[in-house]
């Protein structure tokens, strides 16, 4: 496959932030609003420690959230069961920070980030609404909620079965290149959540900068890094509690055994260790786990829900299945149909019931409603260390390159106007039925809802459509391979088949 690598013209004029002290909030409300997350960044740590008002406080939100559900079924917005989902997680959500702040964990800098950052310009005007609202008017759709940049190749393990295919190997994205990025995605999108992927994060040095560079350059975002955890220092870990605008998840494979047995012996103590500097730090972080048909279970058994999350105080988990695409690729490795529907009920169990804040990538589709690459309405797309730009981490073909993109005088919304990440993003809008849901209408299971993972067929013939690039060798070979082809979706139907009968009673018809 030999495609062309094209972007759209650029429109004349693409929305813009407003200059410093052009911004015109509606009156009083705005900076009271401002001043009122000052207030909670300030008090948030020293009310907490207030036991009986604290869980009044947070007694009342959950109260809150649970009234809604029922006016939100009724609105008719999105399915029964997807309601019931998103209200679980966001209470998870609220308990998590509940204990986050009960005991210690989270210091003032995070506090500050969190309600600054993330829940300050969702609310507050800077010029970053309006950013999106201009975005919207002039495209239809929301612009992307993120940006996933994988900084770096190199890493200082080789873990069976790597998405990323790391290693030794000095390929990386320049210092500017990633500056510019990050001010684009605020600039252009209104984004200020950034993802760091690998490669190993924290092995980036490019022009004297590291990660950690960039997330104290740019306090007016907000950073989570993917990080084996090895070289958490003490160091690194003063200087994540001071910024308090990057927070790790730590890559585990279980506990000692498991994670020796795949990322190398003694690194689990190297996990611990650095878990362990994170909490003095008092740095929020969580962990990433990769389920495969071995270890499924293990991973979300109370053993180990318990020893990270309430013995050594991660805050929040993410659940991958193995991909089938990087190193040493087979299917044997996926978890097998009834594996995954087991690990949506656990994971599900966990949240409803023990109020453990973890979403799976792709069993939690009903919290994020359906797939979010290809910068999909609040979605995301990826920038690697070549500069290569794909839909999603786990889709590695890649329609062009950062590098081209900007030597034409192009921007990160060109790059998102591609025919390639467009195509992607009707195939969500179709499959979801978006903006025509009604009670027994046809509506694509979020279930299910990633693009290569569950429909491999489609995915391909959009690969045969617009031809782009393979990102590695891995890519390629699984793309040329009928077998790999003729394996997924044999998979696909079969996952599929346990799947479609409690999506329709569960989620669309709303039965318990």
């Amino acid at each position: 496959m030999n495609p062309k690598v094209t972007v759209q013209e650029s429109p004349q004029t693409l929305p813009q932030p407003p200059m410093p002290g052009t911004s015109r909030p509606t009156k009083h409300r705005k900076p009271l609003a401002r001043k009122v997350i000052g207030l909670a960044a300030w008090a948030g740590p020293r009310v907490g420690r207030l036991g009986p008002l604290r869980r009044a406080l947070t007694d009342s939100w959950e109260r809150k959230i649970r009234k809604g559900i029922k006016a939100d079924i009724e609105k008719g917005i999105h399915p029964p069961g997807v309601v019931r989902d998103r209200a679980e997680m966001g209470i998870a959500m609220l308990r998590t920070i509940e204990r986050g702040v009960a005991e210690g964990r989270l210091g003032r800098p995070a506090v500050d980030r969190l309600l600054n950052v993330l829940v300050g310009d969702s609310l507050v005007s800077h010029g970053i609404p309006s950013v999106k609202d201009q975005f919207k008017a002039r495209f239809g759709f929301r612009p992307p909620g993120f940006l996933l940049i994988s900084p770096t190749k190199t890493c200082n393990l080789r873990c069976t079965g790597c998405y990323a295919d790391s290693g030794a190997t000095p390929e990386k994205l320049e210092w500017p290149i990633i500056l510019r990025l990050a001010r684009e995605a605020r600039e252009l999108w209104g984004a200020v959540f950034i993802v760091i992927s690998g490669g190993e994060p924290l092995a980036y040095r490019d022009e004297g900068k590291t990660v950690l560079d960039l997330a104290e350059e740019n306090p007016g975002c907000f950073f989570m890094m993917y990080t084996n955890g090895t070289l958490i220092d003490d160091e690194v870990a003063r200087r994540l509690g001071k910024t308090g605008n990057l927070i790790p998840a730590i890559s585990v494979e279980g506990l000692r055994e498991e994670t020796d047995k795949r990322r190398g012996a003694g690194i689990f103590d190297q996990v611990v260790a650095a878990m362990k500097r994170l909490r003095r730090e008092k740095v929020l972080f969580g962990i990433s786990m990769t389920a495969t048909r071995g270890n499924a279970e293990h991973l979300l058994s109370d053993e180990v829900i318990d020893f990270y999350f309430y013995r050594m105080g991660a805050l929040y988990g993410w659940l991958f299945h193995y991909m089938p695409i990087g190193r040493a690729y087979t299917l044997q490795m996926l978890p097998t149909p009834e594996q995954r529907l087991w690990m949506w009920r656990r994971s599900w169990q966990l949240v409803n019931e023990r109020h453990v804040f973890m979403a799976d990538f792709w069993n939690s589709g009903t919290v994020s409603l359906g797939c979010i690459s290809a910068g999909h309405e609040g979605g995301y797309m990826t920038v690697d260390w070549d500069g290569k730009v794909s839909p999603c981490v786990f889709i590695p073909y890649s329609p062009l390159n950062i590098h081209q993109v900007y030597s034409q005088g192009k921007t990160l919304t060109d790059v998102w106007l591609h025919p390639f990440l467009a195509r992607l993003r009707a195939w969500q809008a179709d499959y979801s039925n978006e903006k025509r849901y009604t009670k027994g209408s046809r509506h694509g299971n979020w279930m299910m809802p990633c693009p290569i993972r569950d429909h491999y067929d489609e995915f391909f013939a959009m690969l045969r459509e617009h031809g782009p690039e393979p990102v590695d060798e891995s890519a390629q070979a699984a793309m040329l391979d009928p077998e790999y082809r003729r394996g997924m979706v044999s998979y696909n139907r079969a996952v599929a088949d346990l799947f479609d009968p409690i999506w329709k009673t569960r989620y669309m018809e709303g039965k318990e």
